[in-house]
């Protein structure tokens, strides 16, 4: 397994929800962060409809909150919200359009999306958020290079990408989070509200497990902890 490729200054993460990006991906953010490198949040939206028992106008609020604190552990402090529904999200072409808008305004090199496969592993399905808003995502990325796909979006001018790195199972390449666990591990509890709702066990205690396991040795890749990532080139 390779290491992900390091030679670019700035990069977007696009995901669904806030604490997508805190599931393991933000070990590998604060990494670069700490190499000086620009990162930027698009998050499609609020997860308002993420807490039982709370409604969407309450928690949406509070999860935009959340995931501000959690970029601001591991050294991000542009954090976008584009306001599409929680839990309905389609994969449609003002998403596209929308997602397109957002790589032009922060001109990435690097792209990264999370896991849009239909399952995360036999029997266990994927968000239909996550599949959709990844699958676009990508689509996206060469929309924003191109003048003519949506050509309403004339400012900021087109802009092309290099890589996109999709976080998931698919993984073909890697990087090295040993010295960030504690920084991912910090960031994922910034979002107590939701975790306390989410099991009946310790925030601390959830946030060691999910970021062991998201953090877990890679076969073929010399790191202690690494999170893979499925790598694709663009023509930027």
């Amino acid at each position: 397994m390779d290491q992900v490729p390091e030679d670019w200054q700035r990069g977007l993460v696009i995901v669904a929800h806030p604490d997508d990006i805190e599931y393991g991906a933000a070990a590998a953010v604060a990494r670069w962060t700490g190499m000086g490198k620009d990162i930027r949040y698009v998050l499609v939206t609020s997860g308002e409809a993420g807490i039982a028992g709370m409604p969407p106008a309450e928690a949406g609020p509070l999860r935009e909150a959340e995931e501000i604190a959690a970029a601001e552990v591991v050294g991000v402090r542009e954090v976008e919200f584009l306001g599409h529904p929680d839990g309905r999200v389609q994969e449609t072409l003002a998403l596209r359009r929308d997602l397109a808008a957002a790589i032009r305004r922060h001109r990435p090199e690097m792209v990264v999306l999370f896991h849009f496969g239909e399952t995360w592993a036999p029997g266990y399905v994927n968000s239909a958020d996550h599949r959709a808003v990844g699958r676009a995502g990508l689509d996206a990325i060469s929309d924003a290079g191109n003048e003519w796909i949506f050509p309403e979006l004339s400012d900021p001018p087109p802009w092309s990408a290099r890589y996109a790195a999709v976080v998931g199972p698919n993984a073909t390449h890697a990087v090295d989070v040993t010295s960030t666990i504690d920084l991912a591990a910090a960031s994922l509890a910034a979002h107590r509200r939701y975790l306390e709702v989410l099991s009946e066990e310790p925030v601390e205690s959830q946030v060691r497990a999910i970021i062991d396991m998201a953090t877990s040795p890679k076969e073929g890749f010399p790191a202690a902890r690494a999170v893979g990532f499925e790598l694709y080139h663009f023509g930027g």
